[in-house]
This record gives structure tokens, C-alpha cells and sequence, in this order.
């Protein structure tokens, strides 16, 4: 059996908040610094609260979802704190570690995270994605997250800015990390039904337990800071950029390829869905609007 953890999980779920809020005020300062016909866009917060079968508090968190901005479209920064017990649905639709030893005498689970997608009003600004999380039960514990870079009309020079910040957050811990991570992003973001990728990758990991949980922390730590770096230069770029209707056609078709994936592939999704959490905040990343032919 592993340890309890209950201080390193008290700052986990700390930092995923801090991490929100650094976010939030950065997409508002975004939202403020760019010119624009209709007001700055504000993240409205609601919180989100999940129940047990039997009725008693299975924890819950907070969706901060901004709507008709002038530079976002919609984007949701979500954070969580669940937990309870894994009934049999929701132990096979674990992102990892499926079938651990003890967890059919001891289902019990605590589940922490950011989760964040963002679509953009100019086709020419990319969508995103990032997300973080500390997992545990009585008899293992691990991280996982990653970082995704979704345009539909892609530069190569902010693919390259995006993966150099990604590579930078994965230096201190390993000289092929950022390799590794790359390699399993390139994997878990495609779409084999469509064969071809969501976007243009970025960083992926899963299961993450070197045995050092303050190592493997601070890894995921590095992961959510180096969001930003990576993204807000590419926004404040493309965004004054103009964009005909078929530039907005491309965008519409390609939120249709990112919908595929959402509901087809996520393993956040089908774990949030089967756990019981609120269904407006697992699929949050869904865009407002999506074309298909």
C-alpha cells in the first residue's frame, strides 16, 4: 500500500488553483490589450460539485469559462478536486495503471487538475490545450499532462516557438524527456479513424511515478508554467491578423476534427464522464460552433 500523501495532494490542488488564476488574468489582460467592437471578455466561474451513490460529498471544482470575447471565442480553464470510490466502469476508463493490485478490496481514488482548451474568434490564432494532474489510490499514485497546439492554419515559426518552450520546460529533467514526451503526444493525438493528427503536437505524458513524488511534481509544475511563454506570444501575433470567410470555414471544419477526438479518444473525458463529474465541465473543450461535411 502507498502512502496516504495527504500534504502532497493539499499542494497539488493548491498549485492547479494558482495556476488557474495565473491564467485567468493573463486571458483577461489578452482580452484588454487587444481593440475591438464588443466589450473585453470576462471568465465567469461556476462551481461544479459531484455527489457518491450514495449521496454523500464526492468533491467537485470549479469551471472558468469565458464566451464571446473579443480575441477567445470560448475558452475554459477548469480545475478539480474529486474523489471517492472507482466502481468497475470507471476503473477501465483510467488514463493508467488499469488493474492495480488491491483496488478491487479498496476502490477508493482522489483525483486532482487543471484542464484547459481555448478557441479562438480569428482563424488565424490557434486553438490550444493543456492539462495537469496528480492521481492517487490507497496503493499507487502518478501524474500525467501535457500541452497541445491545435491551429488550423498553421506557421511553422509558432509550431517551433511552442515546441522550443515545451523542450525548455523538460530540460531540468532529462536529457531525452522532451523527445519522449513528443513522441507520445504525436501518438495520443491522432485520429485513426480520419488518420491524421489533431494539430501539431506538443508534449504528452501519462503515469508518471519515478518513485520521487517532489521530482515528478515539480516536472508537472514546469509543464502548466510554461503554458503561457508558449502561448500568449502566438495569440498577441495572429490575432490582429485578417481572415476571410474561408479562413473561418477551415476553423469551423478543423473544431469538427477536434470534437472527433474529444469524444471519441479523451481519456479525461470518458474518466470524468464515468466518475460522475458534472457533464457541462467535461466537456468544456467542446467548441461553441463546428462544421462537418
Amino acid at each position: 500500500m502507498t502512502q496516504e500523501f495527504v500534504e502532497e495532494r493539499k499542494e497539488a490542488a493548491a498549485w492547479f488553483r494558482t495556476l488557474r488564476d495565473r491564467i485567468v488574468a493573463e486571458f483577461h489582460a489578452i482580452e484588454d490589450r487587444h481593440a475591438g467592437d464588443t466589450p473585453a471578455g470576462r471568465v465567469e466561474v461556476t462551481k461544479t460539485t459531484r455527489t457518491s451513490e450514495d449521496g454523500s460529498d464526492a468533491g467537485g471544482g470549479e469551471m472558468s469559462v469565458m464566451r464571446g470575447g473579443r480575441v477567445f471565442e470560448k475558452v475554459g480553464v477548469n480545475i478539480s478536486t474529486v474523489y471517492g470510490t472507482l466502481g468497475d466502469r470507471a476503473q477501465a476508463a483510467m488514463a493508467a495503471r488499469k488493474g492495480i493490485p488491491g483496488m478491487a478490496e479498496d476502490p477508493r481514488f482522489w483525483a486532482s487538475g487543471i484542464s484547459l482548451v481555448a478557441h479562438m474568434q480569428n482563424p488565424q490564432s490557434p486553438a490550444v490545450h493543456m492539462n495537469t494532474r496528480m492521481f492517487w489510490t490507497p496503493h499507487a499514485w502518478w501524474f500525467g499532462g501535457g500541452a497541445d497546439l491545435n491551429p488550423c492554419i498553421e506557421y511553422a515559426e509558432d509550431t517551433a516557438h511552442f515546441h522550443d518552450q515545451m523542450a525548455q520546460a523538460c530540460a531540468p529533467h532529462g536529457d531525452t524527456l522532451y523527445s519522449e514526451l513528443k513522441e507520445w503526444a504525436d501518438t495520443y493525438f491522432y485520429i485513426p479513424h480520419r488518420k491524421r493528427a489533431r494539430g501539431v503536437g506538443g508534449i504528452f505524458y501519462d503515469d508518471r511515478n519515478t518513485g520521487d513524488w517532489e521530482a515528478d511534481f515539480t516536472l508537472t509544475r514546469d509543464v502548466g508554467a510554461a503554458f503561457l511563454p508558449a502561448f500568449v506570444p502566438l495569440v498577441d501575433k495572429r490575432h490582429p491578423t485578417p481572415w476571410s470567410d474561408a479562413d473561418k470555414d477551415t476553423q469551423l471544419r478543423h473544431r469538427g476534427l477536434y470534437a472527433e477526438y474529444n469524444l471519441v479518444y479523451d481519456r479525461g473525458t470518458r474518466f470524468g464522464l464515468e466518475t460522475g463529474h458534472d457533464p457541462d465541465a467535461v466537456l468544456m473543450s467542446l467548441p461553441p460552433m463546428a462544421k462537418w461535411y
